[in-house]
């Protein structure tokens, strides 16, 4: 090429490498052609690149140069001042943001003390890197701390600080609450609080006079209000109080208010203040791990409350039937699960019982059982049985859920005042075991089984009549109970399983809530720990 520049790939443009992208074009004079006619050169202008400064480097025509050594002679384009190059560096710079750093705006500083010789004053300076220098090139901090102090007399109150590893602590300083405020971001770990700075004015209530503005003047006159502000202000936030040596007792007042300790401002140094805001923060930790592990009892103590409230109390004065129940959430420290169940005598002497799974077993589905059972209960007692009872609590459940694809699966029985027969209506549940003197347990027929609630609008549930004898044990389950594994293989109980497990019980004279705790002790055996769902039994005994 005519003008002493290697060539690169792409397009050309007059004899001169030209690039994609941004540029900024100067006058360089043409060569004389070689047939030599005597001309004056003529000018044109030569695109030089911005972004780019070793362009023979790329195409292998010349030695590579260090990223910071600039262009060299040989590659700058003829008639290029040095001024120019000048100005498009400086441009480049401009257009650059990773080459730059952008002052605050705000009359804060924030300052990397052990990085520079001076420290922090809260006059607006920011002791930034020079341009062109990386951000990434300052020393990394591990802590920052926030500085709250007034020192219009610009003297610093806070040595050059190193945390634990050696590394420079970044101190922020504020002049007040406000300044402080737009400076109390997520990465601060401690707050300095000058217990001198004077507090903000009390708003007023009353302009009225009289002792209606006593609160405020108390406000006024509390030496420790500047520290309340700053404990609301930052409530997740260390606090070292910074007080003189002839105020001890400030400083001790200044703890018990909340903050994490107290120093000195006239004996600071270094390594006093350094360990103090290690042991600000890690204390500060402490406390509000505390604080959340007392919350998550107290949620804990409150949930058992509820959830033992929402347990059902059978309602059978009156009637010569024996009740037993166990009840065993799937889900980790809960006390109420998917499952639910009633038992209720109505005024004729009927005794109506009943048990429910919700599909799923999380907290949602523990209200929606609930709210299905206090409806059962109130429709039993108001009068309704079999289908249209089922039909109604169909409506509730479409109305409660949260998704329509939830349903509920329920079993209710009503046993006559004499004992001897009862009504079944079966609803996607599994059927009743009926267990009886002289006689195997056996499950109650399921051929007339209903769906689930919340399946099919509009459907039906048959009411079956079963015999029951005079003296009888009938126990209504949830799949619970039946779904667990046995030993480590993938198969299942199941109902024949179940069946099998309550006949063995009995033959050892097991009855009531010896008999229920037995056969679940013996189902999570099966299983080899806990059950995966909710479960629930029911039992309800007739002797002679």
């Amino acid at each position: 090429m005519a003008l002493g520049r290697p060539t690169c790939s792409g397009p050309f443009r007059s004899g001169a490498v030209t690039r994609y992208g941004p540029r900024r074009w100067v006058e360089v004079p043409r060569p004389a052609m070689p047939s030599g006619g005597g001309k004056e050169p003529k000018t044109m202008p030569v695109p030089v690149p911005r972004q780019r400064a070793i362009p023979a480097v790329e195409c292998g025509q010349a030695p590579a140069a260090s990223p910071d050594s600039g262009p060299s002679k040989e590659q700058a384009p003829p008639g290029t001042h040095q001024a120019e190059n000048a100005a498009t560096r400086r441009e480049n710079t401009r257009e650059n943001p990773t080459e730059k750093r952008e002052k605050p705006t705000d009359t804060s500083t924030e300052t990397s003390t052990g990085t520079s010789s001076g420290t922090g004053t809260g006059t607006g300076t920011d002791r930034t890197p020079a341009p062109g220098v990386r951000a990434e090139s300052a020393a990394p901090t591990n802590l920052t701390v926030l500085l709250i102090e007034d020192d219009p007399a610009g003297s610093p109150i806070v040595p050059d600080l190193l945390d634990q590893s050696g590394k420079p602590i970044r101190v922020r300083t504020a002049r007040n609450l406000t300044e402080a405020g737009r400076l109390l971001t997520d990465d601060v770990h401690c707050i300095l609080l000058d217990l001198a700075l004077s507090a903000p004015a009390p708003a007023r209530t009353n302009t009225d006079g009289g002792g209606s503005g006593n609160g405020g003047d108390a406000e006024g006159d509390d030496e420790l209000a500047v520290l309340r502000h700053v404990l609301e202000l930052a409530p997740r936030h260390a606090v070292l109080a910074l007080t003189s040596s002839s105020d001890a007792e400030r400083g001790a007042e200044a703890v018990a208010v909340g903050a994490q300790d107290y120093l000195f401002r006239d004996e600071l140094d270094g390594r006093l203040l350094s360990r103090a805001i290690r042991y600000a923060v890690e204390r500060k930790r402490s406390d509000s791990a505390e604080r959340r592990l007392a919350e998550g009892r107290l949620r804990a103590q409150e949930n058992r409350r509820l959830e033992r409230g929402l347990l059902p109390t059978p309602l059978l004065a009156g009637s010569p039937l024996r009740f037993a129940a166990r009840y065993r959430p799937g889900r980790s420290r809960a006390l109420l699960g998917g499952d639910f169940y009633d038992v209720v005598r109505t005024p004729d002497g009927t005794v109506h019982a009943m048990i429910g799974d919700v599909c799923g077993h999380g907290p949602d589905e523990a209200a929606l059982g609930v709210e299905l059972r206090i409806a059962w209960r109130a429709l039993t007692l108001a009068g309704l049985c079999g289908d249209e009872l089922l039909g109604t609590l169909q409506q509730v459940l479409e109305h409660e859920r949260s998704d329509d694809e939830i349903f509920a699966t329920l079993c209710a029985v009503d046993i006559s005042p004499d004992g001897r027969r009862a009504g079944l209506c079966l609803a996607g549940h599994p059927s009743p075991l009926l267990s009886r003197p002289g006689t195997p347990a056996r499950l109650l027929p399921y051929d007339n089984n209903g769906p689930a609630l919340g399946l099919l609008p509009g459907a039906r549930w048959p009411r079956m009549q079963v015999e029951l004898g005079a003296e009888w044990s009938l126990m209504l389950y949830t799949d619970g109970l039946i779904e667990g594994h046995v030993g480590g293989g993938r198969e299942r109980l199941g109902q024949d399983g179940m069946v099998e497990l309550v006949r063995r019980q009995r033959a050892e004279g097991l009855t009531g809530e010896e008999l229920l705790r037995a056969t679940v002790n013996e189902v999570r055996e099966l299983n080899g720990g806990e059950l995966a769902d909710d479960l629930a039994v029911v039992l309800l005994d007739r002797t002679a």
